[in-house]
């Protein structure tokens, strides 16, 4: 009997003891920064120089399937970069991929998939053009869409590109440039290629500091007659400093 006893009275605590505590999912923290979806033309610059003083940065990782791209932003292009930052840290590049490639001149990236997941208006950057900043191989400039209805050289939000390009002589550089290149750019262009036709015409914000074989193999993949490559490649966009 006093064996039947003590398995009732341990059948009694278990009955008593709490359930297991079931673990919350944990949720992705929103990144802060200005609402995407609310963004307008007027409204970003403020908005973006604003958010670039709070949440400084100035180097993102770019991954991709061929290997990874360290690139440098310029703080003296400061929309671009902050816009560059705020859409790195809301993931907003992580569903994109390159989507023109044409060997010898750029790669672009920043097209979005069929199913965004992150809601996303299509707003402008006022252009921050330098001369300082020019089109040698490897730079980081944004697209612009629709020049006739866009006299101002407005930038796209999402459309990057990293320039690849071809050395040129001295006389091919000029000529391409339409304008007189500085000794150092002339060089630049002799010695690392470049595509200097497209100075002055959109604003560069930053360079490849490592990973340039990276480009240089994606600007080598086949591609369709869209010059979309062949086999997608995908693009993760992490700030690291």
């Amino acid at each position: 009997m006093k064996r039947f006893l003590f398995v009732g009275l341990a059948l009694l605590a278990a009955c008593n003891q709490a359930p297991p505590a079931t673990e919350v999912p944990k949720t992705a923290p929103v990144a802060p920064g200005p609402d995407l979806a609310t963004l307008t033309d007027s409204a970003a610059p403020a908005a973006l120089l604003a958010y670039g003083r709070e949440h400084p940065g100035s180097e993102v990782l770019v991954r991709t399937r061929l290997g990874n791209i360290r690139v440098k932003l310029y703080d003296d292009t400061p929309i671009h970069k902050a816009n560059f930052l705020l859409l790195a840290r809301k993931g907003v590049f992580n569903e994109t991929m390159f989507n023109r490639v044409v060997k010898d001149f750029a790669v672009q990236g920043g097209q979005t998939y069929v199913s965004r997941t992150i809601r996303l208006r299509r707003y402008r950057l006022p252009p921050e053009i330098k001369a300082e900043h020019f089109h040698k191989k490897g730079s980081l400039g944004m697209a612009r869409y629709d020049d006739e209805q866009n006299p101002g050289r407005l930038s796209s939000n999402t459309d990057f590109y990293f320039v690849v390009g071809e050395k040129l002589d001295p006389n091919q550089s000029q000529a391409m440039a339409g304008r007189k290149l500085t000794p150092a750019q002339i060089k630049a262009y002799a010695t690392v290629g470049g595509v200097p036709s497209l100075d002055g015409q959109y604003t560069v914000f930053g360079e490849i500091i490592e990973g340039q074989d990276v480009i240089d193999k994606i600007a080598n993949e086949p591609v369709e007659s869209d010059k979309w490559p062949v086999k997608d490649i995908p693009i993760k966009v992490e700030v690291v400093k």
